[in-house]
C-alpha cells in the first residue's frame, strides 16, 4: 500500500522497482482521464465510458480485445486509474488476459482508496446482479493519495465513506467513534484526517482478507449491508450510487437482525447516527418498488440452499456468527414489513 499525500507520484518508482522492463498500460474511465494527469505519463492509456454501466462482460471483451490487438505479453502490467468501478474492471480484465497478468490499482475515490481496491475482489455486473462475473486478482499495490480525493464533487466523495462505517461496524465502534467526532475535518477533507481514515479502513479490511482470501468465512462480514444495497441499486438501474445503498442497506439488515433476535436492540440507531455524521442516507429513497427489490435479492451470491443470506451484525463493531456460519438466511416476511 502506497498511502499518504505524494504517493500519486511514486506509481512509476513502484513499477521500476517490482516489475522492471514490464510494458505498463493505463486503464481509465473517460472522466477521470480527462480532469487528472496520467500517473505514468507516456505509458499507453486507454480508456472506457464512466459509471457502473461499463462494469460489463462487453466492456472487459472490447478491452481484451484492444490488449491482444497490440500483441501484449505476460510482461504486461495494468495500471487502474480510477474508481472502485475501475478496480473492479480492470483488475478482472488482468485476471483474465493471458491467464493472469499483474496489476496495480491508483484509486480516485474514496470507495476505491478504503474498500474496492484492496482484497483482490475483480468482477463485473450482468443482468441478474451485481459482481456475479469475476474472479479473486489481488494487484500488486495500491496507491491510495488523499490529495485526489478534494478533486471530487460532494456526492462520490461522501458515498464512499459508508465503507468505512461499516468497518467500523464490523469490527472496530471506537473507529465508528472517530469517525463521528472527526465529522467537521472529514467533510472538509483535511489531509491528516483523511489520511487516518484511509489506514484505519485499510487495515480493518487487510486484517479480514488475509484471514479468509476466498470468502469462505470471515471475510462474508465485509458483505454487510450489501445484500440489500445491491438489491436497491440493481432496481433503481443504478441511478443509487454504490455507497449510498451500502448506508441503506447496513441500517435495514440491522433493523431486520434485530426484529430476528440477532442483532442487539439499538445497533440499526447507532449506524444510522454514524452514517448521517457523514451526509449519507439512510432510507431507500422513494419510487422503489419493494417486489422489485425483494425479486433482485433472489439472486444475491451469498445466497444459499434457496434461502437470501446477508451478514448480520450482533451489535456495533461485532459480527454475528450462527452456529460457525458468518452468514444467516433472512427473514423475508420481516424485510418485506420493513421495506413497506
Amino acid at each position: 500500500m502506497l498511502v499518504g499525500a505524494g504517493a500519486f507520484g511514486q506509481v512509476r518508482a513502484l513499477l521500476d522497482a517490482t516489475h522492471p522492463g514490464h510494458h505498463a498500460v493505463v486503464i481509465a474511465d473517460a472522466t477521470v482521464a480527462g480532469l487528472l494527469p496520467s500517473p505514468l505519463p507516456g505509458a499507453l492509456q486507454l480508456t472506457f465510458p464512466s459509471g457502473e454501466g461499463s462494469k460489463s462482460r462487453a466492456e472487459w471483451s472490447r478491452l481484451t480485445d484492444d490488449l491482444l490487438s497490440r500483441h501484449l505479453g505476460r510482461d504486461t502490467v495494468l495500471v487502474s486509474f480510477g474508481g472502485g468501478v475501475t478496480s473492479d474492471l480492470v483488475g478482472f480484465v488482468a485476471a483474465t488476459y493471458l491467464r493472469g497478468v499483474p496489476w496495480l490499482a491508483v484509486a480516485t475515490s474514496t470507495l476505491a482508496m478504503i474498500d474496492a481496491s484492496v482484497g483482490g475482489k475483480t468482477g463485473v455486473d450482468t443482468p441478474a446482479g451485481k459482481n456475479l462475473v469475476g474472479a479473486f486478482h489481488p494487484p500488486l499495490a495500491v496507491c491510495c493519495d488523499p490529495t485526489l480525493l478534494r478533486t471530487l464533487p460532494d456526492r462520490p466523495f461522501r458515498e464512499g465513506l459508508a465503507e468505512a462505517v461499516k468497518h467500523a461496524l464490523i469490527t472496530d465502534a471506537t473507529y465508528g467513534q472517530w469517525i463521528e467526532a472527526h465529522r467537521d475535518a472529514i467533510a472538509r477533507r483535511d489531509l491528516e484526517a483523511l489520511t487516518t481514515l484511509i489506514d484505519r479502513s485499510v487495515a480493518i479490511k487487510a486484517a479480514v482478507v488475509m484471514e479468509d482470501e476466498h470468502e469462505r468465512g470471515r471475510r462474508a462480514s465485509l458483505n454487510a449491508g450489501h445484500t440489500i444495497a445491491h438489491a436497491l441499486e440493481q432496481v433503481s438501474r443504478y441511478a443509487l450510487p454504490h455507497g449510498e445503498a451500502v448506508a441503506i442497506g447496513l441500517v435495514l439488515e440491522s433493523r431486520l437482525g434485530e426484529a430476528m433476535g440477532i442483532t442487539a436492540p439499538g445497533t440499526s440507531d447507532r449506524a444510522a447516527a454514524w452514517l448521517r455524521a457523514v451526509g449519507l442516507p439512510v432510507a431507500p429513497p422513494p419510487g422503489l418498488s419493494r417486489e422489485a427489490i425483494m425479486t433482485a435479492m433472489q439472486g444475491d451470491k451469498k445466497n444459499r440452499r434457496g434461502n437470501v443470506h446477508a451478514a448480520l451484525l450482533a451489535e456495533p463493531g461485532r459480527m454475528a456468527v450462527v452456529g460457525g456460519e458468518w452468514t444467516q438466511a433472512l427473514d423475508l416476511a420481516l424485510l418485506a414489513e420493513l421495506l413497506h
